[in-house]
């Protein structure tokens, strides 16, 4: 039966900052857009009675202090849901009213070993004093990790990473894996378990993300998952998603698909059930899973549903 890591990376979203927002409106836009964001979903969870795990950076702390993100990690875990680590090394030398102009690397890739384990060390520093347990399990930002990442990660004592995405290599995601590698497996150091992927074209790969595939396309996936046996399903969502850009207004697409997945995975308790990486339980490696092939009617719907999103629910006010 695969195990369902329903993740959730929760940040302060860059471009507010650079908009020179006030914290008060970054905050409301990033973590609790137009009604739809951090304490709508953790509703729906709890509704569905799903685990999930919020992947929350805490790196803008070095801008606006600690307590925007200790509310948010609070808010999280008051929900019974579990908190890891996430993270934008851009915001480290930012400063509040620059607008941008200050900042650090966007991806952690390309930095030497010892400085990516010197942010890492950083992130996990912040989000313990926010009130987080240790964490166990990384994403970088912009799925923006190589190996040498994930040994220092393995060097930190993290179990578990999360950044593999073939979609998007090989840039920014670097992982030494193949782009297909959907599976489990033990690699420089920890456990990797790569974002699930669906095969829209012949050889080319799209996310399993929620603003990323239809309920249609989202419900294949899953039964190709427990057909196929997979080890594991890792599906990926963001705090601001379920919102327009501009985190004004709900995105009803994005709505609409986030509560079918729950609906799917509640359903399917059974032989998707949702788990946590806290909960350490032992998971296979080293399987052979395959994305889902190709489907030309899958396809063709989500465009055409993506279309109405774009021309519609994105410019909801």
């Amino acid at each position: 039966m695969p195990a369902v890591f329903l993740t959730i990376d929760t940040e302060l979203v860059w471009r507010h900052h650079v908009a020179g927002l006030p914290i008060a409106t970054q905050f409301e836009r990033s973590f609790e857009p137009a009604g739809v964001g951090i304490s709508y979903q953790l509703e729906i969870l709890r509704d569905f009675g799903l685990n999930a795990c919020f992947f929350i950076d805490p790196m803008p702390a070095h801008v606006y202090g600690l307590a925007p993100i200790r509310r948010i990690v609070e808010t999280i875990l008051a929900a019974g849901q579990e908190v890891q680590l996430h993270l934008h090394p851009n915001w480290y030398g930012a400063m509040v009213g620059d607008q941008g102009r200050n900042h650090g690397p966007f991806e952690l890739i390309g930095r030497s070993p010892d400085e990516q384990a010197d942010f890492i060390a950083q992130a996990r520093a912040l989000l313990i004093e926010a009130g987080a347990p240790p964490p166990i399990a990384f994403r970088a930002g912009s799925y923006a990790a190589d190996d040498a990442t994930l040994a220092a990660l393995a060097g930190l004592g993290f179990t578990y990473d999360s950044s593999h995405n073939g979609s998007m290599q090989p840039w920014p995601s670097r992982v030494g894996l193949a782009p297909a590698q959907v599976a489990p497996c033990r690699h420089a150091g920890v456990i990797e378990l790569p974002v699930s992927l669906i095969e829209e074209r012949p050889g080319r790969l799209r996310t399993f993300q929620i603003c990323a595939l239809s309920a249609a396309e989202m419900r294949a996936a899953l039964d190709h998952a427990v057909t196929a046996d997979h080890a594991a399903v890792v599906i990926v969502s963001h705090g601001f998603e379920l919102a327009n850009r501009a985190g004004t207004g709900a995105n009803a697409v994005h709505v609409r698909r986030f509560e079918a997945l729950c609906a799917m995975l509640a359903e399917s308790g059974d032989s998707l059930a949702t788990t946590r990486f806290d909960s350490r339980a032992p998971l296979p490696l080293d399987r052979r899973d395959t994305p889902l092939p190709p489907s030309e009617a899958r396809l063709r719907w989500r465009q055409a549903e993506q279309l109405w999103s774009n021309m519609v629910a994105e410019h909801a006010a």
